[in-house]
């Protein structure tokens, strides 16, 4: 039997926003090892008068799928504020894994209806600023600096990160899903783009297709099969119309003074 490990709190969050910053977003990736498929970003805004988090949040790694998608409505009340952003695989072939990252979190942060004043990140490295800034074709980059500290262990400990990387990755398996009708045989459904027994004997099978990481050592693929994936703009097109029509719109709760009088 697993051991049951503790819920995480908003007690760094908190330490954070009494210091003097008046929102906080926990930020989390999802899909960074994957083969296929976008990476993904999510960012959950607290403020000091959130409350603690919903029962039952804990790290995605560690809760099932339907635990997941049952935490999502109750996440998406709990947080002022939230957001979801992606790159696509051709952009981590064009970019880089680290500066596709920070492009997913920009996107990201850029649906906010206002920006935090500092970002709470999972790990030990600020990949939401340390990497050269993507091209301003892909995204325009944030109207001011976001502060970043970081967290080993965060989506462990940190309610916010916690949040964050549920929502990422519910949103992240559900395009996986989506992506397994338009390129069937990989069983993404399932591996959701990861090198699970499965995904290998297909690409050794049927080749990579235009969601794998072409820069990547696809395993089982010979060099010279990992030409240029598909065009970046259909690639982002694509993602668009299986993510759904809200996946670029804001997501907010919108309350709390601070938040709407930053949002203005």
């Amino acid at each position: 039997m697993r051991p049951r490990t503790a819920a995480p709190t908003l007690r760094r969050e908190r330490e954070l926003l009494r210091s003097g910053h008046a929102l906080v977003a926990g930020i989390d990736e999802v899909g960074r090892g994957s083969l296929a498929g976008p990476v993904t970003v999510g960012v959950v805004v607290v403020e000091l008068s959130t409350r603690s988090a919903p029962v039952g949040l804990r790290d995605s790694k560690l809760l099932t799928p339907a635990a997941r998608e049952a935490l999502v409505p109750a996440l998406q009340r709990w947080a002022p504020a939230w957001a979801v952003g992606h790159a696509s695989a051709a952009e981590v072939d064009a970019l880089g894994i680290l500066r596709a990252l920070r492009l997913a979190g920009t996107r990201a942060l850029r649906q906010l209806p206002a920006l935090p004043d500092l970002a709470l990140l999972d790990g030990d490295y600020d990949w939401l600023n340390r990497p050269p800034a993507p091209p301003e074709t892909a995204c325009p980059a944030l109207e001011a600096h976001v502060p970043v500290v970081t967290q080993i262990k965060g989506d462990l400990r940190c309610a916010a990160v916690a949040a964050a990387s549920v929502l990422a990755k519910v949103e992240r398996d559900a395009l996986m899903t989506a992506l397994d009708t338009e390129y069937p045989g990989y069983g993404w459904a399932g591996n959701k783009g990861y090198s699970a027994p499965e995904h290998l004997a297909a690409l050794r099978q049927l080749g990579p297709c235009a969601q794998h990481r072409r820069s990547w050592r696809l395993p089982g693929v010979p060099q010279a099969a990992r030409v240029a994936s598909s065009p970046l703009a259909e690639q982002l097109d694509l993602l668009a119309a299986v993510d759904g029509a809200d996946a670029s719109a804001a997501r907010q709760r919108g309350t709390g003074a601070e938040l709407s009088e930053r949002g203005a």
